[in-house]
């Protein structure tokens, strides 16, 4: 069992057939009893992806509905939601002037980092960081993160 925080570049191949899509499964599926961590907004990141590859013609309007409607059910049940807090909001705002992050993608680290150091204190040591977004995953390696991609599992 690990912990792992997923930003919603990472979480959405959960919902819909992208490279990686099976390697996230694997580490989402409650079997495998994970910790699985990831940010308030996420929930938001997730339904906006489902809409846009529904706009483009990935995904069909029935696919897309499932996809949200399960997608919601798990928000509800199998993930740890980090709220957004004042601490998380100043880390943030910190990140995004630091290494000129995106504001969901600082909000997505700064929730990791206190999430880690949450784990930290209590003495969980496996913690990994996983994001879709090459750029973020440099910021959070920086940060002393341990990051994994999806897209590098076919």
């Amino acid at each position: 069992m690990g912990a792992y925080y997923f930003d919603s570049s990472a979480l959405v191949k959960r919902y819909a057939d992208e490279t990686g899509s099976l390697w996230v499964r694997s580490l989402t599926d409650p079997e495998a009893r994970h910790s699985i961590f990831t940010a308030h907004i996420t929930g938001i990141e997730v339904v906006a992806a489902m809409a846009r590859k529904t706009r483009m013609g990935e995904l069909t309007v029935h696919e897309a509905t499932t996809a949200i409607s399960t997608f919601k059910s798990h928000f509800q049940t199998q993930y740890q939601i980090v709220r957004m807090t004042t601490e998380i909001v100043e880390r943030a705002m910190e990140l995004a002037e630091q290494h000129k992050l995106r504001g969901y993608d600082a909000t997505q680290l700064a929730s990791a980092l206190v999430v880690h150091a949450e784990l930290a204190a209590s003495g969980v040591s496996q913690f990994s960081f996983i994001s879709a977004d090459t750029d973020l995953n440099d910021v959070a390696q920086a940060e002393q993160l341990s990051v994994q991609n999806p897209n590098n599992y076919p």
